[in-house]
C-alpha cells in the first residue's frame, strides 16, 4: 500500500462515486475525473484501479502503458469492449465485469424496460405525436398505432434483458419468439426459433447480446433484406452487432417501419453518424444516448459491487 492508501479512478455518474466510497475502507481515495481521455490518462498515472460505470472513454494500451501502479479494472457493466487488452494482458491487469454476477444483475432492469419504452414509442409513434400537440395540432389520424396485443416479438439473445423483454411483451399480449444458441433453457416465455425465421416472422425484432467476434454484424444486411414488412427494429446491446448501413437502407426504404436505437457504432462520436442524420428529419428512427442501464438506484447497486472486486483484490482477499 504504497503511500498509506489506494487510488481508484472512478469514471460515471456522482452516485456510483458516492456508492464506491461508501463500500470503501480507510485508506482508499476515490478520484472522478473529467470523462474525456487527456484527463483520464492523467488519473490513471498514480492509480491502483479504475473503477468503469460510463464506458465513454476508450481505455488504450497508452493509457494502461503510462499506470504503472495499475492493478485492476472493474467495470460496473456487462461490457469491457471500449478496453485494450494488449497491454493489460502483457501485465496480468484483470478486467472484472457485471457479467459475472448473474444473480446481482437478475433483477437491475432499467435496460429492458427503456428497450421496451422504445418499443411502444415506435409502435404509437409518440415522440411525433407529442410534437405536433406542441405545435398546436390535434389529429388523431396523422399517428395511427400499431396495437401490440396478438403480434409477436422477435428476441435476439434469451438471458437476462431477453427474459425480460419476453415478460413484458407477454403481459401485453404479444407472441414471443426468440434466437439464441448459447442458452441452454429457453426464458419460458419465449419460443425457440432459427434467426431466419424470426427476422421474417416478427412484428418486432430486439437485440439483447454481448458485443464479440461472434456477434460483430450479427444482424446481417441479409436479414435486414428478409426482415418482415413493416416491423421495428430495436436495439439496445452495442451497434455493431447490426449492420448500420443496411438498417439505415431498410429505414429509407419503409422495409422497416421504424427502429429504436440506445446505441450506434462508434459511439460517443456520433456528430456525422449517418443513422443521427437521418433521425434529425425522420420521426421513425428514435435514438437514446445508451442510457439504457443508466438509473440512479442501479447505478449504486452495481458500483458497490464493483468497487467490493477493487477492494478485494487490492486488499488480497479472493472475490
Amino acid at each position: 500500500m504504497p503511500g498509506g492508501g489506494f487510488t481508484i479512478v472512478y469514471l460515471g455518474a456522482p452516485e456510483g462515486a458516492e456508492a464506491a466510497r461508501a463500500i470503501l475502507p480507510a485508506g482508499f481515495t476515490v478520484t472522478h475525473p473529467e470523462h474525456a481521455p487527456e484527463p483520464v490518462a492523467l488519473a490513471l498515472r498514480d492509480a491502483d484501479a479504475l473503477l468503469d460505470a460510463s464506458m465513454k472513454v476508450p481505455i488504450d494500451d497508452g493509457m494502461i502503458a503510462n499506470a504503472p501502479k495499475l492493478r485492476i479494472i472493474s467495470c460496473a457493466t456487462t461490457g469491457s469492449d471500449h478496453i485494450a487488452r494488449t497491454k493489460l494482458n502483457e501485465r496480468g491487469i484483470q478486467v472484472r465485469t457485471l457479467r459475472e454476477d448473474g444473480e446481482l444483475l437478475r433483477n437491475i432492469t432499467p435496460a429492458a424496460e427503456l428497450t421496451f419504452a422504445l418499443l411502444l414509442a415506435c409502435a404509437r409513434r409518440l415522440p411525433a405525436a407529442v410534437k405536433a400537440v406542441q405545435q398546436g395540432s390535434w389529429i388523431r389520424e396523422d399517428f395511427p398505432g400499431l396495437m401490440l396485443n396478438g403480434r409477436r416479438l422477435g428476441v435476439v439473445g434469451c438471458g437476462r434483458i431477453g427474459g425480460w423483454m419476453a415478460r413484458y411483451a407477454r403481459a401485453f399480449g404479444m407472441d414471443v419468439v426468440g434466437y439464441d444458441p448459447f442458452v441452454s433453457a429457453m426464458p419460458a416465455e419465449i419460443r425457440p426459433v432459427m434467426l431466419e425465421e424470426l427476422v421474417e416472422t416478427s412484428d418486432a425484432v430486439t437485440v439483447h447480446v454481448h458485443l464479440s467476434d461472434q456477434t460483430r454484424g450479427l444482424i446481417s444486411a441479409d436479414l435486414f433484406r428478409r426482415i418482415k414488412p413493416g416491423a421495428i427494429f430495436l436495439n439496445t446491446s452495442r451497434g455493431a452487432i447490426a449492420d448500420e448501413k443496411a438498417l439505415l437502407e431498410a429505414l429509407q426504404s419503409g422495409r422497416l417501419s421504424a427502429a429504436g436505437l440506445d446505441v450506434l457504432d462508434g459511439e460517443p462520436d456520433v456528430q456525422d453518424h449517418p443513422l443521427r442524420r437521418y433521425a434529425e428529419t425522420h420521426d421513425n428512427l428514435l435514438i437514446t444516448p445508451h442510457c439504457g442501464g443508466f438509473s440512479p438506484d442501479a447505478v449504486r447497486v452495481v458500483c458497490r459491487r464493483a468497487a467490493e472486486k477493487i477492494r478485494d483484490h487490492l486488499q488480497g482477499v479472493a472475490s
